[in-house]
């Protein structure tokens, strides 16, 4: 089964061009760095409540961004002072700078898979672009299906699919699979979804805090 950080990717890959949607985008960058975290948490390495974070298992989860960043939470709590907590807000503060090794690693996960190839390219013959056309289909496909499943019935999808739509819902991801008239629909059954995972919610909360303090700062 692809990883959550690698599914979030397939979700916001455009086919058409190869490349990433919202790539460099700072929203997108939290998100990145929040489904590594709810990789962890799926795999057992890290726990949650409504105050903290807490790593609970060091050992490796064997998949490169994941365990990445598992070793930079190991480094930083044996160097925090004893007792020092941090929240899920804190540790996606303190990740954020990762989030293009996080892209690069599971990128290349990807194409290890199959499932993307890598192209180099130039812009206007002088700056040098990358793409990565897909190769084989199938698992975007099968990940969207899965959300389009999931919100049109009333089962509880299991943890791993409320975290991919938690982060294609804070992300603005769920446009690219449904209409604007059917996600009105779909609203409720959305936020009762999203409401079942805690560091969703924080990634959703520190997202919403960044849309709105652009807002603040655009020219009008």
């Amino acid at each position: 089964m692809l990883t959550i950080v690698e599914e979030f990717l397939l979700l916001s890959h455009d086919e058409k061009s190869g490349r990433l949607l919202y790539a460099t985008q700072p929203i997108t960058q939290i998100a990145l760095v929040g489904a590594v975290l709810m990789d962890l948490a799926l795999a057992n390495r890290v726990d949650s409540d409504l105050q903290k974070l807490m790593l609970v298992d060091p050992t490796p989860v064997g998949e490169p961004a994941p365990d990445h960043i598992l070793a930079l939470i190991v480094a930083a709590e044996k160097a925090a002072e004893s007792g020092n907590e941090r929240t899920i807000r804190d540790w996606i503060d303190h990740l954020a700078p990762e989030a293009d090794r996080i892209r690069e690693l599971s990128l290349q996960r990807l194409i290890e898979r199959g499932i993307l190839r890598e192209e180099e390219g130039r812009f206007l013959w002088v700056f040098a672009t990358r793409r990565y056309p897909i190769v084989d289909n199938k698992e975007q496909t099968e990940v969207k299906l899965r959300m389009a499943q999931i919100l049109m019935s009333d089962e509880i999808p299991d943890p791993h699919d409320i975290a991919i739509l938690n982060l294609a819902d804070a992300c603005g991801l769920l446009h690219e699979i449904f209409s604007s008239h059917e996600l009105s629909r779909l609203e409720e059954r959305i936020e009762q979804i999203t409401r079942m995972d805690l560091i969703g919610q924080a990634i959703s909360a520190t997202i919403d805090e960044l849309r709105a303090a652009l807002v603040t700062v655009m020219p009008r």
